[in-house]
């Protein structure tokens, strides 16, 4: 059923070339979890079509691995040790553990110090890593060390959580470069801004400050040794300086349902301090704050660019619609910010208008409820 769907994601997608390693891993529903029969039955799909691409992949390039395993406890949690094994090979693994810092890397606990040590030694031992690496699992690993440490050394990393594979006959049918053009006028206007400014028709208003950092497109080529990015893809991104995000977040939905009321978050200080609202996802939210303060943290402000993305109900391909915004909380470390956290959760804003405050003061409107200026 996806066979053309497949192939266009390894020739153009990935950019694949005669001879190169393929990894693709999925997840599957723990135990202990209780999704919806909707969700379960996606993510049985979901296990289902990443072994069919995988198979597909090692018939048609040769030199593929496939491995599945229990779900992490959250999108931003580090894989298993097999998938690292799998992309960077037994030895440079081995010489992590040896180092005493592949359990700190698994549990996000390393330090600076730690990271530097890593990244030396994955880029010593480049020659063993999978030059494509496919992450078609229900929890995102865009977040991780691993993905970090694999594009550090040249892997081309394409990322699906909580992908639905009818995404391949829809979103992933995009014209790519016009996205890509689309994608990249917007990260320069962007770009100009020392402050962002979003407000929502339904109550949400925030301010983030964004000097220092800079805007990256997301548009779906990964064609360039160490190219990572979700698919489907279209997005711009940035991670807003920490402490300097102020205001009010109204959710209507969950990563993946329509919440029954909204959820109101107030924000200081760069993080949450408060929840308003009935709906059960609170109660989700709550325990995440309680593991950690840094879960708090607002990570991520991106603006969507696909004009084939239309489902609000699941985050992937809703945080890519053309015209929306969304706003993650928890981990920023793999793209420009300080905060490390085993937690990154998107949230997408409908009709946005997105103001970029120059550093002179000039208000410059990017997007007037959802409809770009540009």
């Amino acid at each position: 059923m996806y066979t053309a769907a497949f192939a266009s994601l390894f020739t153009i997608n990935m950019g694949i070339k005669a001879g190169e390693r393929i990894l693709v891993f999925s997840d599957m529903i723990r135990p202990e979890e209780q999704p919806s029969a909707d969700d379960a039955d996606r993510r049985k799909r979901l296990l289902e079509t990443a072994a069919a691409a995988a198979a597909f992949a090692k018939k048609t390039y040769g030199n593929t691995t496939f491995i599945s395993f229990p779900a992490t406890a959250a999108s931003g949690a580090e894989p298993p040790q097999e998938v690292w094994r799998a992309a960077l090979g037994d030895n440079t693994v081995n010489r992590l553990a040896v180092a005493g810092i592949l359990q700190r890397l698994l549990s996000k606990t390393a330090s600076v110090e730690d990271l530097d040590l890593a990244k030396q030694t994955v880029i010593a031992g480049k020659d063993a890593v999978t030059e494509i690496i496919i992450a078609l699992a229900n929890n995102s690993t865009s977040h991780t060390r691993f993905r970090s440490l694999a594009t550090a050394a040249g892997a081309r990393f394409a990322s699906l959580p909580h992908f639905d594979p009818e995404m391949f006959l829809t979103s992933m049918q995009v014209d790519w470069p016009a996205l890509a053009e689309r994608t990249r006028r917007l990260a320069a206007a962007v770009n100009l801004a020392s402050t962002l400014e979003v407000t929502t028709p339904n109550g949400t208003r925030m301010l983030m400050g964004k000097e220092g950092r800079t805007a990256e497109g997301d548009d779906g080529l990964l064609t360039t040794p160490g190219s990572f990015g979700n698919l489907p893809a279209g997005e711009v991104y940035l991670a807003p300086v920490e402490g300097m995000s102020e205001g009010q977040m109204v959710l209507e939905y969950a990563p993946t349902r329509k919440l029954d009321t909204p959820l109101v978050l107030t924000v200081k200080g760069g993080k949450v301090v408060d929840i308003e609202g009935e709906d059960a996802h609170r109660k989700q939210l709550e325990k995440k704050f309680a593991e950690s303060v840094n879960n708090r943290n607002i990570a991520e402000l991106g603006i969507g660019t696909n004009d084939r993305a239309k489902r609000p109900d699941n985050i992937l391909e809703a945080e890519k619609i053309l015209g929306t915004i969304h706003i993650a909380l928890g981990d920023n470390s793999g793209f420009g910010g300080t905060v490390s956290t085993p937690f990154h959760e998107d949230y997408v804003f409908y009709k946005p208008t997105l103001t970029a405050i120059l550093p002179n003061g000039t208000r410059k409107v990017l997007l007037t409820e959802g409809k770009s200026v540009l």
